[in-house]
């Protein structure tokens, strides 16, 4: 299995070690309820450097940009984030992924762990023109600092006016002396910071972060709460919400699909199944019964299947059990009530909306 520079930071920390997508990563420290309420009441610092990079540059960087993803990458400002969706041919999702603009001609795209090889190898298959790529993955760490104190804690740090930092925007500085590209982007619904530095500087950053965080309340995180923080906020994950089947329309991600904004992978596949229809829906849901609904437990109606779980867990923060599913668009309105199978018993469930959680 792969390691990233603080892994070991992480067994010092005395975290329990998991495999995640090829990667030996901190699933906890002190416990994930403990982790989850630091990050939704003070702050937590996760290490994400098991994400990917990849830098796309030269002339022909935005028309390439648009043409591998459904988000308007022409519509960036400067020094502006943008959660976007790698498309193929079938108007399946390759990759969900955030894009920054550095420069008019110079994107660097952070993708998911286990999809790096894959979104690498897929752009350089679509790239044409005066355009230079480069999987920059082994080069970046990233650590993201997350919380309603992320800022308190960051400030002192740098000198970036981090309150001019607007949500989905970032600045470069020096974070204790390393240099850093530092994003109001995050993964958990809280506000915060995803921090990219040279990977040799990692453990430093680190341990930076945690000396000046500690005596307000910060803890580090790992990938448990990570995943309950993100399923409150209904953030979809690639591999259970997304895959190479299923489109933005199902997904529940219209509003990142500008279809208007011309030609691009999947377009006309897209155009026809919002002319159509889809014949399924990303929904929340709630269960009414005691249980936890996994990822795969099949939905039932009238003693008809009707969906699949994708992700489910107790919320820390709501104390319910919840899940997001994909059901039959005909049992995908508010407040129906269908039922899980778990462990052979038939659980009821309600459809809510979504997010289950917000700020």
């Amino acid at each position: 299995m792969k390691r990233t520079p603080l892994y070991g930071a992480h067994r010092r920390a005395g975290a329990k070690m998991v495999e995640f997508a090829g990667w030996e990563m901190p699933v906890q420290y002190s416990g994930v309820i403990d982790e989850h309420v630091a990050v939704r009441t003070r702050a937590g610092l996760f290490d994400v450097s098991h994400m990917g990079e990849i830098v796309i540059r030269g002339p022909g960087a935005l028309e390439l940009c648009q043409k591998i993803s459904a988000n308007d990458v022409s519509r960036m400002k400067l020094q502006q984030a943008q959660y976007n969706l790698l498309m193929n041919e079938k108007g399946g999702i390759v990759d969900d992924v955030i894009f920054y603009q550095i420069e008019p001609n110079h994107f660097l795209i952070c993708v998911n762990a286990s999809n790096s090889d894959k979104d690498f190898a897929w752009i350089e298959e679509h790239a044409e023109g005066n355009v230079e790529l480069e999987n920059a993955s082994s080069r970046y760490a990233q650590l993201a600092l997350q919380g309603p104190l992320a800022e308190k804690i960051l400030q002192p740090l740098t000198s970036v006016r981090l309150n001019e930092i607007a949500p989905f925007f970032f600045s470069f500085g020096e974070v204790s002396s390393i240099r850093c590209l530092v994003a109001r982007t995050g993964y958990t619904g809280e506000d915060g910071f995803e921090l990219y530095c040279d990977s040799v500087e990692a453990e430093r950053l680190w341990k930076t972060l945690l000396a000046s965080g500690v005596p307000m309340g910060l803890e580090p995180a790992g990938l448990g709460a990570r995943d309950t923080l993100r399923l409150e906020k209904a953030y979809p994950l690639y591999g259970h919400e997304l895959d190479d089947t299923t489109t933005p329309l199902e997904a529940g991600l219209e509003w990142v699909t500008k279809l208007a904004k011309g030609p691009f992978v999947g377009r006309e596949v897209l155009l026809k199944q919002k002319q159509e229809g889809i014949r399924r829906k990303l929904v929340g849901l709630e269960l009414l019964d005691p249980g936890i609904a996994r990822s795969e437990y099949t939905l039932f109606k009238n003693g008809r299947s009707v969906g699949r779980v994708t992700s489910g867990t107790k919320s820390p923060t709501l104390g319910k059990a919840i899940a997001l599913a994909y059901v039959a668009i005909d049992e995908a309105c508010l407040d129906n009530t269908i039922e899980v199978e778990i462990r052979g018993r038939k659980t009821r469930a309600k459809i809510v909306p979504l997010p289950f959680y917000r700020r």
